[in-house]
């Protein structure tokens, strides 16, 4: 059996070829929309894709799974569990095939068992194969986001992303640790790996992107609660705020994401398409890195620079999904890796790309304040301070006297008596990781300066 791995550092998000090296079959299990790095991967092995598997209806990331059925013909198997408001509309596709616990197929010699596994979502389902021309025992299941080393995924998405009430009081645990053939060495491979960027999402992740679920049952605090209402307050207890984004992106995989084919081309647009598009509401981003912005930018855009690691989320997050979106950035090289970033949470409607060196007409410029200075304006009361950091680095350690609000929820509380609107300072500490947020806070509040390091 073939086994490998990938990971995209961005997303924190984790997928798998499992493959049959007698058959020559393949199974991509949870890809991501950038397909080609699958199917490099199964030439680079000698393997045709001839199976992909979604252990659930994703609401990080945009799916790839119905891309590379499209670019591979391969079967696309998805959860036919969580109810009727939980099924894939894409359902009746051709090579579209939908599946229940229980339920088994074979990718050559490799046994691939469905186990259903609530919680994380209603529809989720997590993979247990067997390689049967080695052993008559599972070897590991694909948790997807169901269970993780040392912890499991949040329920509570579906409340505080989408609405859905009650979706806390389940997890996906009970499922693996009561599923009476699996044995203590079963490995577990989950969707996701240990990252700050995906602290949104859960408290905390082990180092390593597998475990077995022998250790999970020893040290996993999921798996050693059994009363539920201790265990939904175990687990509900410190989950940080979740990006606006997840609950579009729900939909999209749920409906069926575009194939990046069909998509238009990335048009090159004027500084008057700009202001222009300014003026009817879109949606402008300038990727530049953040003291290019400061220096100067086109009023009304927000900064969000591509080599920042949050890229995907901050743009997502404070992304209006039912406008165009278009990007102001300094070359060739920038656009290639930024596009991809926003193509994976669904940011399809790209009105076009605007090069820096085309900036031109008025500039705005964005203060920066040093340290010393955000020191004596607080000492002498002249300077308020907002920290637009997320849940867990507010906690983690904060400036006394600041308000909080997650640059994620500014568009929603700018409003606020004694609100974000008459603030002036926006700070960004040192020991911020937050990458960038502080410009991209820009339009939303008008500071008279910003601190920041990364």
């Amino acid at each position: 059996m073939i086994l490998r791995y990938f990971y995209d550092e961005r997303l924190a998000q984790a997928s798998y070829l499992v493959g049959c090296a007698k058959t020559g079959e393949a199974l991509i299990v949870d890809p991501a929309r950038a397909v080609q790095t699958y199917m490099d991967a199964a030439e680079r092995e000698g393997v045709r894709i001839s199976h992909i598997a979604e252990t659930h209806i994703h609401a990080d990331y945009v799916s790839g799974g119905r891309g590379l059925a499209a670019a591979t013909g391969a079967l696309l198997i998805v959860s036919g569990e969580g109810g009727p408001d939980w099924q894939y509309a894409y359902v009746g596709e051709p090579g579209v095939v939908r599946v229940m616990n229980g339920d088994t197929f074979m990718v050559g010699n490799v046994s691939v068992e469905v186990l259903h596994t609530p919680g994380h979502t209603p529809e989720h389902i997590a993979f247990v194969i067997t390689d049967t021309a080695a052993a008559d025992r599972p070897m590991g299941i694909f948790t997807g986001d169901a269970v993780f080393v040392g912890d499991i995924g949040r329920p509570d998405l579906l409340e505080a992303a989408a609405g859905v009430v009650g979706s806390a009081r389940c997890g996906g645990a009970p499922a693996v640790r009561n599923r009476a053939a699996l044995q203590v060495a079963a490995r577990l491979f989950a969707a996701l790996a240990r990252s700050r960027r995906r602290q949104r999402v859960r408290k905390a992740l082990g180092a390593v992107p597998s475990t077995t679920l022998g250790y999970e049952k020893l040290f996993n605090p999921a798996f050693q609660i059994h009363d539920e209402d201790a265990f939904v307050a175990w687990l509900l207890d410190g989950q940080p705020e979740p990006p606006r984004y997840f609950a579009q992106m729900k939909q999209v995989n749920r409906d069926g994401p575009a194939l990046l084919a069909d998509l238009p081309e990335i048009q090159s647009l004027t500084r008057a398409d700009i202001d222009a598009l300014i003026e009817a509401g879109a949606f402008v981003v300038d990727v530049r890195d953040r003291d290019a912005f400061a220096a100067g930018h086109i009023p009304g855009t927000i900064s969000t620079p591509a080599t920042s690691s949050k890229v995907s989320t901050y743009v997502g997050s404070l992304y209006d999904f039912r406008v165009p979106v278009a990007l102001i950035v300094p070359d060739d090289a920038v656009l290639d890796e930024v596009i991809p970033a926003l193509r994976a949470v669904g940011v399809d409607r790209i009105a076009g790309v605007l090069w820096a060196d085309g900036l031109g007409g008025d500039l705005d410029a964005l203060p920066q304040m040093t340290a010393r200075a955000l020191a004596d304006g607080l000492a002498s009361g002249s300077t308020a301070v907002l920290d637009i950091r997320n849940l867990s680095e507010w906690q983690d350690r904060h400036v006394s006297g600041a308000q909080h609000v997650p640059l994620t929820e500014l568009h929603r509380r700018a409003g606020e008596p004694a609100g974000v609107a008459s603030i002036r300072g926006v700070l960004r500490q040192w020991i911020s990781r937050s990458g960038g947020g502080e410009l991209a806070a820009r339009q939303r509040v008008q500071p008279r300066g910003a601190y920041g390091r990364t």
